[in-house]
């Protein structure tokens, strides 16, 4: 079977080689495409995880992946709800642990996850005229960090296809872009702080 294949010629490296390095993406401005700062699921293997995974597996999750946010999905391979870093970080698994009276390390990803009848999704063919900026101000209108984008064109079911996410719109814009009401998450923030 393998001695169809011939294998390739080589040479030995001389002198001073350098090494390729990936072209650095465009600058984006909020007037880009929005499709610019899309985490398109269509070409990236989307972060998932299983709702009955504790809080913690999924925390180490995220980090070893560098990503904030965790698609968690049923056994049938549909979408359950989403955790992101703010859920596991703020002051939400505090809450729980006063509320049920359970150790840190028994909460589950279900308890921390914002439900799919809780989930937004924004369809893909207004992204596909959108700009970044129309992107950021849904973000601050719905009050969030992330968005889905939902493909209802696929044939038989809809299927989220990208994520946006604030911290990656920031990272791309080379800037921190102000909320202009206060994220949740700063809020929370605050509150714990002065709990304390």
């Amino acid at each position: 079977m393998m001695n169809e294949y011939k294998s390739l010629p080589v040479q030995y490296l001389t002198g001073t080689v350098q090494i390729s390095k990936p072209a650095s993406p465009n600058p984006v401005t909020l007037d880009s495409p929005a499709s610019e700062v899309m985490t398109d699921l269509r070409k990236l293997h989307a972060a998932v995880i299983a709702p009955n995974i504790t809080m913690e597996v999924a925390n180490n999750y995220m980090m070893h992946r560098g990503v904030r946010t965790l698609l968690v999905m049923n056994d049938d391979n549909s979408l359950a709800g989403i955790i992101t870093a703010t859920d596991i970080l703020g002051e939400k698994p505090m809450r729980f642990i006063q509320e049920r009276g359970i150790k840190h390390s028994e909460i589950l990803v279900q308890d921390m996850m914002t439900p799919l009848e809780k989930l937004e999704a924004i369809p893909l063919e207004e992204v596909t005229h959108a700009r970044v900026g129309n992107i950021v101000a849904s973000l601050r209108e719905s009050d969030r960090l992330h968005a889905l984008v939902i493909d209802e064109n696929t044939i038989g079911l809809s299927r989220i296809c990208g994520i946006f996410s604030w911290t990656q719109i920031e990272k791309q814009l080379g800037t921190v872009i102000p909320p202009n009401n206060v994220a949740k998450s700063f809020a929370e923030i605050e509150s714990t702080l002065i709990a304390s």
